[in-house]
């Protein structure tokens, strides 16, 4: 059984992402590890209220993916660059160490989020060949409202290299999308059913399926 971690800066960032890979992985008997790196807080300005129905969302959504595991380091949300690299890095080395995936997703460096950014280099840090040599493969997954608004000078775009057909998932992938209610809005916001289901078509278009999911290759050790 091979294992996989899931690394996502904000909850929901894998279900935008790897949603139906996910969902894939797990049918075929892979067990799939999430790790959450952020988590609201009070300081950047959300309620008590939120913060606990945000709980109860990851528990639910956690449930209905089947998760050999849900890791949380609960670190805060758009603040990580006010953090010193160790704290972002330390953890999530920590959790590689434990579970010790042969597969890694994370999100793709060049994202107009910081915190993506952030969690991408940690990544690397935590996959390191020498260090971790039960680390086999490294992918980067595209998150609709960040990737698609990366607007680097110097980034030439994300440019798949890999994908995952999600035909029979993609409609699964989008029900959980919406347990994310406050983060799920109409069309034509990038987080939306509707914009995914596009993506998904055509990122099928791109491999001859009716809907994938597309990933950026960034290390595989044969």
């Amino acid at each position: 059984m091979k294992t996989v971690l899931v690394v996502a800066p904000h909850a929901d960032d894998e279900t935008l992402g790897c949603g139906g890979t996910i969902l894939k992985l797990i049918s075929q008997g892979y067990k799939v590890h999430w790790l959450l790196v952020t988590c609201m807080t009070k300081e950047v300005g959300f309620s008590q209220e939120q913060i606990q129905t945000r709980s109860k969302v990851i528990k639910d959504v956690s449930e209905k993916y089947g998760f050999e595991s849900t890791l949380e380091l609960n670190l805060p949300a758009a603040m990580l660059e006010t953090l010193p690299k160790g704290e972002v890095i330390g953890p999530i080395c920590k959790v590689v160490n434990e579970i010790k995936p042969e597969i890694v997703f994370t999100v793709y460096r060049n994202d107009a989020h910081s915190d993506h950014e952030i969690v991408f280099d940690a990544v690397m840090s935590a996959t390191k060949s020498f260090r971790y040599p039960f680390v086999k493969k490294v992918l980067a997954y595209e998150t609709m409202s960040e990737t698609d608004f990366g607007m680097k000078p110097e980034d030439g775009g994300f440019k798949p290299t890999v994908y995952v057909d999600i035909a029979n998932q993609l409609n699964d992938k989008l029900d959980i999308l919406e347990m994310f209610e406050s983060e799920v809005h109409d069309f034509p916001f990038p987080r939306s059913r509707k914009a995914l289901e596009a993506l998904a078509h055509v990122r099928g278009v791109q491999c001859n399926s009716e809907a994938a999911e597309a990933f950026v290759l960034i290390k595989e050790i044969l």
